[in-house]
């Protein structure tokens, strides 16, 4: 949290201006299928699917401090409905008086997050792979279940999920003998890339498959006119964390969860 409000008072308008960017790419790419507004808090909620960032309070600027305990409580009930915990999710544009008047309440902090950008001007594409996105949606979502471990319940919720991505979505899954081994989301947004779901099989990992996919990954959406690649990882995924470290991913700013006490 004192990273939070330290980066924010360190550069208020540029730091904002570059979250606000990073936070609406990332609502255009992994859609909702309810949004609701409060004010500059975006409710976020999916029957579907359990993924905090699908189902979360993601307040967008800090000086929208009005009524906060009345807003919870009609957030809460939106959450009820839908048997969800009620949970935000605390970026920079969140601010510090939100985050004063949760830990007042005694709110848990849980699941840190780094956003993370490379410039594709600087990424090493040109041995990467040609790849072309699979257009089987259920095909690479069997993949991508089977990969990272998830339970098939999940299918119908991931279906609806990538059926409502609005930018150009690339569906990539790296095969050997019709078997996956690894499978990532690459969304095309402009001048941007996101790269959603990065999973490699367990019995397979550390043997380059993510790191080969993601690159051709990224050279599939460059030569759309893509600028600059960004992601969203753990801050506690440290195979994860090397990897894109690795590749020239570097931190732009982080997000954690939050959920009120007996959650």
């Amino acid at each position: 949290m004192a990273e939070l409000t330290a980066l924010v008072s360190r550069h208020p308008a540029s730091v904002l201006a570059i979250v606000r960017r990073y936070e609406a790419a990332g609502f255009r790419a992994w859609p909702a299928a309810a949004v609701h507004y409060d004010g500059t808090w975006v409710v976020r909620l999916t029957a579907g699917h359990p993924a905090k960032r699908l189902n979360s309070v993601n307040p967008l600027d800090p000086g929208d401090t009005q009524h906060i305990g009345e807003r919870i409580g009609r957030a809460s009930r939106r959450f009820d409905a839908y048997g969800r915990p009620l949970t935000f999710r605390i970026s920079p544009l969140s601010g510090p008086d939100l985050s004063g008047h949760l830990d007042k309440e005694g709110w848990s902090i849980f699941d840190e997050s780094l956003v993370m950008r490379l410039p594709l001007a600087d990424a090493q594409l040109d041995l990467a792979m040609d790849q072309i996105p699979l257009k089987d949606i259920s095909r690479f979502i069997g993949a991508s279940l089977k990969v990272s471990g998830s339970d098939v319940s999940l299918r119908p919720g991931l279906s609806e999920i990538i059926g409502a991505i609005q930018p150009e979505a690339g569906l990539f899954a790296l095969e050997q003998d019709s078997e996956p081994l690894a499978t990532l989301i690459c969304v095309h947004d402009g001048d941007l890339a996101g790269l959603f779901e990065v999973a490699t099989d367990r019995s397979v990992r550390n043997q380059g498959h993510g790191r080969n996919l993601i690159l051709s990954a990224l050279k599939w959406a460059r030569l759309r006119g893509a600028r600059e690649a960004w992601l969203q990882v753990e801050a506690g995924n440290a195979p994860a964390l090397a990897l894109y470290r690795s590749l020239g991913f570097e931190e732009v700013y982080r997000y954690h969860y939050r959920r009120p006490p007996g959650a």
